[in-house]
């Protein structure tokens, strides 16, 4: 009989969603039919909104009382030395996509392990996913806004012979009146009726679209590389290249890092690497 290997998961839980933790889990349970060790590191919100889902896996959050924009990653990387020495483990799996972790990653294999990463699609860059033994992009499925304006045409399709039923109900109603009138008087108000419904479908329906809005850091970078107006994919080295020429980015600067901050605005996409300004789609 084959031997258990030694596994454990380690979550960068500030850096990707609750969706992709669910995912990882469980592609690891089925890729090591064991997890040893399932711990989380996130700053004290995301634990308290995380609670039920880190229950629900048997993760342990390890709450991080942020002193700085990196202290989570440091306490990931800190702990995960201390468990491999600990527990020598004989696969460390973690799940981020932030390239922070590259050093721990080659530190962790000189400690002997084979080292597994689990990102979420649209926010790992290549130069992550080749520091690792092996690397899987998780896709995010969240709620896309076309689901949501769904149920409103679906309402509207049921409205539509309701309001029908209304019509021929107020016309049945009208008959015994329209019978006992003079036969020209009838045809005149029926005449004026048509009129008026005419006068009122004529009338525009629609509201006038509005200009979308642009935030400042989305100016700033447009102007940067005027290739993104248009909407169409900017490979992400030109884009790079672009910000750091306009002192927008500094020389070691990740530019994956500064779209995660404005995804309302831009798309990352990826195989291969490439930008797209969503808002030049925007109403």
């Amino acid at each position: 009989m084959t031997p258990t290997l030694r596994v454990m998961l380690l979550i960068d839980a500030d850096n990707v969603s609750a969706d992709v933790i669910e995912q990882a889990v469980q592609r690891t349970m089925d890729d090591y039919g064991a997890i040893h060790v399932r711990r989380a590191y996130c700053n004290a919100e995301m634990a308290v909104n995380r609670q039920a889902l880190f229950k629900r896996l048997s993760v342990r959050p390890m709450v991080n009382l942020s002193a700085g924009k990196n202290s989570t990653d440091i306490a990931l990387a800190v702990d995960a030395i201390d468990l491999v020495i600990a527990e020598r483990p004989d696969v460390v799996v973690l799940v981020s996509s932030d390239s922070d972790f590259a050093p721990l990653v080659v530190r962790l294999r000189e400690k002997g392990c084979r080292v597994c990463g689990i990102g979420q699609q649209g926010k790992t860059g290549e130069e992550t996913i080749g520091v690792y033994d092996a690397f899987m992009d998780l896709a995010h499925h969240g709620v896309k806004p076309a689901a949501r304006t769904a149920p409103a045409k679906k309402a509207a399709a049921k409205s539509a012979p309701a309001k029908t039923s209304r019509a021929r109900s107020s016309a049945a109603a009208s008959a015994p009146a329209a019978a006992v009138a003079p036969a020209p008087a009838a045809k005149k108000a029926a005449t004026k009726t048509a009129a008026r419904k005419t006068t009122r479908a004529a009338k525009p329906a629609q509201q006038p679209l509005a200009k979308p809005q642009i935030s400042e850091a989305a100016e700033f970078i447009l102007q940067a590389v005027p290739a993104l107006r248009s909407g169409n994919d900017v490979p992400l080295n030109d884009v790079a290249q672009a910000l750091r020429a306009a002192g927008l980015l500094g020389k070691h600067g990740s530019s994956l890092k500064l779209f995660d901050k404005l995804t309302a605005e831009f798309a990352v996409l990826q195989h291969p690497d490439r930008i797209r300004w969503t808002g030049a789609f925007a109403p």
